[in-house]
């Protein structure tokens, strides 16, 4: 599975008092990865909803918590998509600490797409399974 990798370092302000991660800081994360995956296709989220009239909300997200970020730690937040539907993508996502490759974070985050006006579903526009389909024959030219 083809797999986008962005790199992020923990502040303070990410932290609680004892220097860990605080819990719901662990999603700015893995929202971050997924902001700038679409990035990296050529397609940020104002294009998304200026260009394409569309924008993402999630609608399910489960986590599972491993071991403990701490303050100053680097970061790596690994993002793939096993699965595309018709007005919908899953991401499936892991945080490491980078160099050890220490697992710390998973989480698997369906996205609904949205009209950016009325935030009724709509299905994902050509443009945007096209730079999918794009990204991923870049990344794995024999597949």
């Amino acid at each position: 599975m083809t797999v986008f990798v962005f790199p992020a370092r923990v502040y303070y302000e990410d932290t609680d008092v004892s220097g860990v991660v605080y819990h719901a800081n662990y999603l700015r994360f893995f929202e971050r990865a997924r902001t700038e995956w679409l990035r990296a296709l050529g397609l940020g989220q104002d294009a998304l909803m200026r260009d394409l009239g569309i924008a993402f909300t999630v609608a399910n997200m489960e986590i599972d918590f491993r071991m403990p970020a701490r303050l100053d730690d680097a970061l790596e937040i690994h993002t793939a998509v096993p699965l595309i539907r018709r007005a919908s993508i899953v991401f499936e996502q892991t945080l490491y600490r980078a160099g050890e490759r220490q697992l710390l974070a998973r989480a698997k985050v369906r996205v609904g797409c949205v009209g950016s006006t009325d935030f009724r579903p709509v299905p994902l526009p050509e443009a945007l399974e096209r730079a999918i389909d794009d990204w991923r024959e870049a990344r794995n030219p024999a597949a």
